[in-house]
């Protein structure tokens, strides 16, 4: 069977509906309490490190986790205060993803253009899953 749409009309069009931030955007947002960017990549992906203040959301289990209804949601989703800055390795998988959030009914919902492969380009800060889970921990 032939594929009738491939995957980089699918991204253009989910690129022409979705709010898409540049590097520079998002890093001057990094401390913003509205803001929470989200790393939908692969676990394999994130031995170089994430985005700093990051939350971990895996592609494949994003609407699952978004969905207050689903018996996996995330209430960190819940937080309509907030803006929720995607971002993958490219930025396809992201742009595509937003726009599925979008489909959701969510209006808060952007992503990074270029993602981790343009965020690391720029110089943008960074930090390894050992520094994420020592700032996540409970202090004492």
């Amino acid at each position: 069977m032939p594929i009738t749409k491939g995957y980089q009309q699918l991204v253009a069009e989910a690129m022409a509906e979705v709010k898409t931030y540049s590097v520079a955007e998002v890093q001057a947002r990094l401390n913003d309490a509205d803001v929470q960017v989200v790393d939908i990549r692969d676990i394999r992906e994130l031995t170089d490190g994430t985005v700093q203040n990051a939350f971990h959301a895996p592609r494949g289990m994003l609407e699952f986790w978004v969905d207050p209804a689903s018996p996996y949601h995330k209430p960190i989703f819940a937080d309509e205060g907030k803006e929720f800055i995607l971002f993958c390795g490219a930025g396809w998988r992201s742009a595509l993803a937003a726009k599925a959030l979008q489909d959701m009914g969510m209006r808060n919902v952007a992503h990074i253009d270029g993602g981790w492969a343009e965020w690391i380009k720029q110089g943008a800060p960074t930090e390894t899953l050992e520094q994420q889970k020592a700032r996540r921990r409970p202090k004492a």
